[in-house]
């Protein structure tokens, strides 16, 4: 298998989401939390994922990956609560139906307080509106706190980076065996933004490739524990460089890759067109297959240019739909064919 694109990010799916890959020429599809799947007991159950799996094999489109179930089903793991034990257990449920179906990916993250941005509208080039963070704008609180993948729940205590670490320890140490017996890979995604400041009250520890690095080491050479590359985050801690650094040192366990850039790094960043951030696209894509990466890109995060209904935290299918992700389908397309492993 080669490096290939696939329609990603997917929160709502219908059929213009079914359409709009067609016409883009793709033939994958990776969803995230998809309005599909309720998990309304605390686990997505085998008729729902079923279900979508016979959906997506209708419209022709192949399933490359899940990513992350619903808040409710996992925010206790991630702070460490009372009640985490039911909700890894559920986890465990949900892996299984997972690969009962024949859907062997899902991706998941860490962020106890999920992404933060500072302003949603920022100007972008030639006016189109992208997201940006700045450490300095934090105190008016996560201009994301609308989405549903926030947590409204409150934070009692502040959570230090030394327990953030053991959380993720529990996890793993409960799951991976369940992923080991059914053939089910677990990617993690970076924390965003990858700032040492505690965000909301919670550490975040996913925040260098070092700390990537050490996650690999907490599972213990597992063959389900993998990385979701998301170029852009891991772009927010030092551009090219610690993209490079973490493709150099991970690549051999990159599931997956979130293919978008920013401008600058922390402490401040904004959300930005492929070929106009920190780095080269063709470079990066150059050293994913020098570095053995077989699996898929997507598209992830994208400006939204005129005409464009909003950027990323629209889920609708008509915001989805847009100009700004057709053309950063088509520029991936582009660098693909150019360095032929298109």
């Amino acid at each position: 298998m080669t490096v290939r694109l696939s329609l990603g990010h997917v929160d709502t799916y219908d059929s213009r989401i079914a359409t709009f890959a067609h016409q883009l020429g793709l033939v994958g599809v990776q969803l995230h939390t998809p309005d599909v799947l309720p998990g309304r007991d605390g686990f997505w159950s085998l008729a729902e994922l079923r279900a979508l799996r016979e959906r997506c094999d209708g419209d022709g489109l192949a399933i490359d990956g899940l990513e992350n179930v619903p808040l409710a089903h996992f925010w206790k793991v991630q702070r460490g609560l009372p009640g985490r034990d039911e909700q890894i257990e559920n986890y465990q449920r949900t892996i299984r139906n997972l690969a009962a179906v024949g859907i062997d990916l899902l991706g998941y993250n860490f962020l106890a307080t999920y992404v933060w941005r500072t302003e949603m509208s920022a100007q972008g080039r030639g006016g189109a509106r992208v997201t940006a963070f700045d450490l300095a704008d934090v105190p008016a609180g996560n201009a994301l706190a609308g989405y549903r993948l926030t947590p409204h729940h409150p934070v009692d205590e502040p959570i230090t980076a030394d327990r953030m670490w053991a959380n993720h320890q529990y996890f793993l140490d409960a799951v991976l065996p369940v992923a080991e017996e059914v053939g089910v890979r677990l990617a993690l995604h970076p924390d965003d933004p990858p700032t040492d400041e505690p965000l909301g009250g919670i550490a975040r520890i996913f925040t260098s490739p070092d700390a990537l690095v050490r996650a690999r080491g907490q599972a213990g050479g597992s063959p389900s524990w993998g990385l979701n590359l998301c170029l852009g985050t891991v772009s927010e801690m030092a551009g090219e460089q610690s993209v490079n650094e973490v493709i150099d040192r991970l690549g051999p366990v990159i599931f997956y890759v979130h293919f978008r850039d920013v401008r600058g790094t922390v402490p401040s960043f904004r959300e930005c067109f492929l070929g106009e951030g920190n780095f080269d696209p063709a470079r990066v894509i150059r050293r994913l297959d020098d570095a053995g990466f077989d699996g898929f890109l997507i598209d992830d995060h994208v400006p939204a240019m005129i005409g464009d209904v909003d950027t990323w935290g629209d889920i609708s299918s008509e915001a989805y739909c847009s100009r700004g992700r057709a053309h950063a389908i088509g520029y991936l397309q582009g660098v693909l064919n150019g360095l032929g492993l298109g």
